[in-house]
């Protein structure tokens, strides 16, 4: 069974559209700021800055949750891309499928923070609490503010979470239980100073300097991530459903993987991560030679970086040397910052229009590349036009507690 992507609708650092990450992404530009983060002063941080009175009122908005704001504003972009209206989408055969790292954090530290003005009193405490924390809230709320009455929930899956999003909308299709999935990732975590404190107790939290240059993926002189918000969500159906209606198809899914560390909390291993790449082309039942680019998770972190870059070679150790055997390689954090459970969704959708365009978009932040995290036909000092038409396109993510995720998406060609 074929399963399509008809709609994109997003929301990231810079870009409220498909349209503006692309041109983000192609002109080497970052969507980065300095912000003041409560008990951590100045840091850079990725922050969204989209119409959140767009879809929902003020009331909605002080009683859900940011996670949920964002959900449902690239939710109502999405269909709306994918010509679908609230009219006419079958809401009890609609799933949503959201993948997050983590939710409920913004809204608890706040609701802590003026609990400590107001000397502990709990009958301050909001009534708001439990349905804002719960596991399925992004999710929930999409479906109560859209009247979608089709199974949804929320896939914890640390910053694989938006790979996995829509991994789920794919089977749930394929399964049958729903007709359309509406799948992807979405993320609150610079809203809450709690992740910022972990991550530099971690020493993974690059410094507060010029925003454009604190993210440096496979730098040599890299410090660490930089903390995003944002969201993607895609409208998935199946390929007979899609034709049946005319509706437009952006590329299809054909290979998927995701597999486990069993490692480290924080830790990669390289032999998993290319395991997991491998898994995704045999589903697609494509060669290494085939895919021509590859969207790295490229954090900025020592380890990470350097562990991927030793995997993607790798899984891609059979193809001859040459621009025309090999894949190209790319990265989106030092245009975006590190989107966590939104971050795969958003950069897959920066490399979509490729299948039009056979432009590759470069990443950004190296100014002098580690030998560590060298790579043939690697991206990143401006965009490069394919030597071959783009057909195939693999996009990693890999999370905390050793979670790995890739997908396969391959240009739609109308039989």
């Amino acid at each position: 069974m074929r399963i399509v992507i008809t709609g994109v609708g997003l929301t990231a650092p810079g870009a409220n559209n498909i349209g503006e990450l692309r041109t983000l992404l192609m002109e080497s530009m970052c969507g980065l700021e300095i912000a003041n983060i409560r008990y951590m002063g100045d840091q850079v941080a990725g922050f969204c800055h989209f119409d959140e009175l767009k879809y929902q009122n003020r009331k909605a908005l002080r009683r859900g949750t940011r996670a949920g704001s964002v959900a449902i504003y690239c939710t109502q972009e999405s269909l709306a891309s994918a010509h679908w209206t609230l009219g006419t989408l079958p809401k009890s055969r609609t799933g949503v499928y959201l993948g997050i790292t983590e939710h409920g954090n913004v809204e608890t530290e706040q609701e802590i923070y003026a609990l400590s003005q107001n000397n502990y009193d709990t009958k301050l405490w909001t009534h708001h609490h439990n349905p804002r924390t719960v596991a399925n809230a992004p999710a929930g709320e999409v479906t109560i503010s859209l009247g979608i009455t089709g199974p949804h929930y929320t896939i914890g899956a640390a910053c694989a979470g938006g790979n996995a999003g829509i991994i789920q909308g794919l089977q749930m299709l394929q399964l049958g239980v729903v007709d359309v999935a509406i799948a992807g990732g979405v993320s609150e975590s610079p809203q809450s100073f709690g992740i910022f404190a972990g991550f530099a107790a971690q020493g993974a939290l690059a410094p507060c300097h010029d925003p454009k240059m604190a993210i440096r993926p496979l730098d040599i002189d890299r410090k660490g991530t930089v903390i995003s918000e944002g969201g993607c969500v895609f409208i998935l159906e199946r390929l007979e459903d899609a034709q049946k209606r005319g509706a437009p198809i952006l590329a299809e899914i054909v290979g998927y993987a995701m597999n486990s560390d069993a490692l480290d909390f924080v830790n990669p291993n390289s032999e998993r991560q290319a395991e997991c790449m491998q898994a995704a082309m045999k589903m697609a039942n494509i060669s290494p030679e085939q895919i021509n680019i590859v969207n790295l998770h490229a954090t900025g972190t020592g380890a990470g970086d350097q562990n991927e870059i030793q995997a993607v070679t790798k899984a891609f150790s059979q193809c001859p040397s040459g621009v025309n055997q090999r894949p190209y390689i790319n990265f989106s954090k030092g245009h975006l910052g590190h989107a966590m459970g939104a971050a795969g969704a958003i950069e897959l959708a920066g490399n979509l229009p490729s299948f039009q365009d056979h432009f590759v978009h470069p990443g950004r932040g190296t100014m002098e590349l580690d030998p560590s995290c060298a790579i043939e036909n690697l991206v990143y000092q401006g965009p490069v036009k394919s030597q071959r038409p783009v057909e195939y396109i693999m996009n990693n993510s890999f999370g905390m507690l050793g979670i790995n995720s890739c997908l396969v998406v391959k240009k739609y060609v109308n039989s």
